[in-house]
This record gives structure tokens, sequence and C-alpha cells, in this order.
């Protein structure tokens, strides 16, 4: 039995060209509506971009308490790049704006490249396409604006970074596997992978396959949720209530007989001991 309001955590297959917050919403607006209330906490663990796909992690009720313990785990990506062309948001999200030469780089010179220069601690500037806060506005919304955005450079971890399949030397295309920090914006390691490469790249598709322990084939699809929420019992906004306090209850209750015990303790260490004879 589901008990949204206590908390719940759900595991979604994030579709193509859906934000993370329109999930959100959409698990919120049906979770309202089935148990008729007003309000109701949702929120996500990690942010997706609308072109990306894979795991998101939404938590409900008292369960959005752990989102920021959940977010932390380590994430795993299957990225799409292509080599010789950049675009401002270094996805498909805007036109390409540059192109470079390409046909010198091997598969021995990306192999060389991943392991030399992209595994382990590094150094990532954020794209100007993202949600970092400039001055208390989200960067995106001032790049969309055509103005100039400046984000430091964070020090990320990538604990692996795999060379999938290579198109070259017929297609400047990449598939790359990423194991890697909360924080890490894999467009950015494109971006960043193009430069060392002494050329350009962009994401071209982007998948994430894994969050900690959970990976996409534990994640079940926005659909399916939404008719699970029609049909699966749920715990009543008032049982949940009345279910809340009884552990209230019961927490007060464990803290009373423990103060009490070590009253009792103190008591029987300040009493004078016997003399032995």
């Amino acid at each position: 039995m589901l008990n949204p309001i206590e908390g719940e955590i759900f595991y979604i297959d994030k579709p193509l060209k859906w934000t993370s917050f329109e999930v959100v919403k959409k698990v919120r607006a049906r979770l309202r509506k089935r148990l008729d209330v007003k309000s109701l906490r949702v929120g996500h663990a990690g942010t997706l971009d609308p072109l990306a796909t894979g795991v998101l992690t939404v938590c409900t009720g008292r369960a959005t308490k752990r989102i920021e313990e959940l977010q932390a785990g380590v994430k795993e990506y299957v990225a799409h790049l292509r080599l010789g062309e950049t675009t401002p948001s270094f996805d498909l999200e805007t036109q390409v704006d540059a192109t470079y030469p390409w046909q010198h780089i091997t598969r021995e010179l990306v192999e060389k490249t991943l392991q030399e220069q992209f595994t382990g601690t590094i150094e990532q500037v954020p794209p100007a396409f993202s949600a970092c806060k400039i001055d208390g506005k989200p960067a995106y919304k001032l790049a969309r604006k055509g103005k100039d955005v400046e984000i430091r450079a964070k020090t990320l971890v990538i604990d692996e970074i795999e060379l999938l399949e290579c198109g070259l030397p017929q297609e400047p295309t990449l598939i790359i596997r990423v194991v890697c920090s909360k924080g890490t914006y894999i467009r950015a390691l494109a971006r960043d992978i193009g430069v060392a490469l002494g050329s350009g790249a962009h994401l071209t598709a982007l998948r994430r396959t894994r969050i900690g322990d959970i990976s996409v084939d534990d994640c079940e699809s926005v659909e399916h949720l939404i008719a699970r929420l029609e049909t699966e019992e749920m715990v009543s906004p008032d049982r949940a209530e009345q279910e809340r306090l009884e552990q209230e209850r019961e927490k007060n209750r464990a803290m009373a007989r423990q103060r009490k015990a070590e009253q009792q303790l103190r008591r029987e260490m300040r009493k004078p001991r016997q003399s032995q004879i």
C-alpha cells in the first residue's frame, strides 16, 4: 500500500523532451486528485535536461527530506557525441555555431585522451545554458537573452570513462560511458573532450543509466506510474496523520524510557559500595 504523504520514492525513466519539473508536476497532480488534498510535497533528486532520458528519482511527502542524500549518489551516463561542431548549449537545444576539422582524430587518440585527461579529479566550467545561479538568477535565463555568462569552474570526480563506440574515420561520432560525481555536466564534458582532441564537440543524445544502486532497468515509464497511481491502494491523509502521531508518541516513549534508564544508572553509581570482607 502506498503512503505518499508519509513518503514514497519513485524511479522513473524520464522521456525525451520532458523537463524534470514536468514529470514532478504530472505525479503531483495525479496524487493530489487521488488523495483529494490541496497540496502535497513532490520533488526530484537530480535534474535531467529535456533532451536527456533515463533515471529520474521522484520523492513525495516526507521522503523529500532525503533528496540531498539521493542526489549524492554516483551517476552513470551513456553519451553520444558529434565531433567537429559546437553549439552554444553544447547539445541539440541550439544550432551549430562553429565547425572544426576532425579528420586528424583517431580511435587511439580518443582513448588516450579520455584516460589521461578525463579520469579522476577534474575542473569543469558548467554550461551557460544551465541552472547555475548568477547573482541569484539561473544562468540559462541570461544566456537565452544573449547576455555574457561567466561561471566559475567546479571540481568534480570522473570515476570511469569508457569509449563504447567510435565512428571514426568514416563518421565523427563517439559513444561514451561516464561514471561521475554529483554536479557533473555531461554537455560540458563533451565540449571539453572536443577541445582536448583539437576540434569541437557537442552532445547528440544522453541517457542516465544509473544513480547509486538504481539502474534504468529498475525504472518505470511516466505512463505506467500514472496508471499505477490510479489503481494502487493508498493510505488516506487522515490515516497517514494518525500513523505519524503514533510514531511520534512511540518515539517520545522510547526517549522517556532511555532517560529513566540513564537516571537509574546514575543513582546506582552514586550509591556507596559495601566493603567486602
